[in-house]
Formats: C-alpha cells, sequence, structure tokens
C-alpha cells in the first residue's frame, strides 16, 4: 500500500518548496503574455485575452504568496498546512485557467 504524505509546509520535500518556485514562473508566464498580447491587438483588434491573463497571474500570485507562508510558519500547527492546501489549489485553477485562455485564444474565442 502506499503510504499518504502528509502534507507540513516545513519539510525538505513539501509541495510548498515546489510550488513557491514554480507560481513565480507562472507569473512571468501570464505577465509575458500580457505583453503580447497588447503588442498583438494593433494587428488583430482589441482581444479580453490580457483581462483574463492578469486574473490567472493573481492566481499565481496568491499561490506563491500562500505557499510562502506556510514554508516561513512551518511547524505553526494547521495553518501552514491550510496555506499548503491554498496554494496547490489556486496553482492548479490557474493552470487550468491559463490553459483554457490558450484554447479560447487559439479558436479565436475570446
Amino acid at each position: 500500500m502506499a503510504e499518504r504524505r502528509k502534507a507540513t509546509g516545513s519539510g525538505e520535500d513539501s509541495l510548498s518548496r515546489h510550488i513557491l518556485p514554480n507560481a513565480g514562473t507562472m507569473v512571468g508566464v501570464c505577465t509575458t503574455l500580457i505583453g503580447l498580447v497588447k503588442i498583438a491587438e494593433g494587428w488583430i483588434g482589441p482581444s479580453h485575452v490580457d483581462e483574463a491573463a492578469a486574473l490567472t497571474a493573481i492566481l499565481f500570485l496568491v499561490s506563491a504568496i500562500a505557499s510562502y507562508l506556510s514554508i516561513r510558519l512551518g511547524n505553526g500547527g494547521d495553518l501552514p498546512v491550510s496555506l499548503e492546501r491554498c496554494a496547490d489549489i489556486c496553482f492548479v485553477i490557474g493552470l487550468i485557467g491559463l490553459t483554457l485562455i490558450a484554447v479560447l485564444f487559439a479558436y479565436e474565442t475570446i
């Protein structure tokens, strides 16, 4: 039987230590996307892709902040675990949102 890993927020291999750098990178990806869309709007006309990308950037920022606090609060009880769970959920929702934005933009829906 596989043993379930307990989310702690303080261990060497905690989920928060993986989420934090990746969430920061995804904020950068969203920022780059916004810049590229602003440049492309001159040719393709106005779209809402930049607004949607900004919302996903906020999700990734919340994820990064929650994972950072989870690491910093380490052994403080249930709060680091809750923050790590929040970081995980926001990160996954951000990834899903960014993927939907890409698909809808590719099909010129947004």
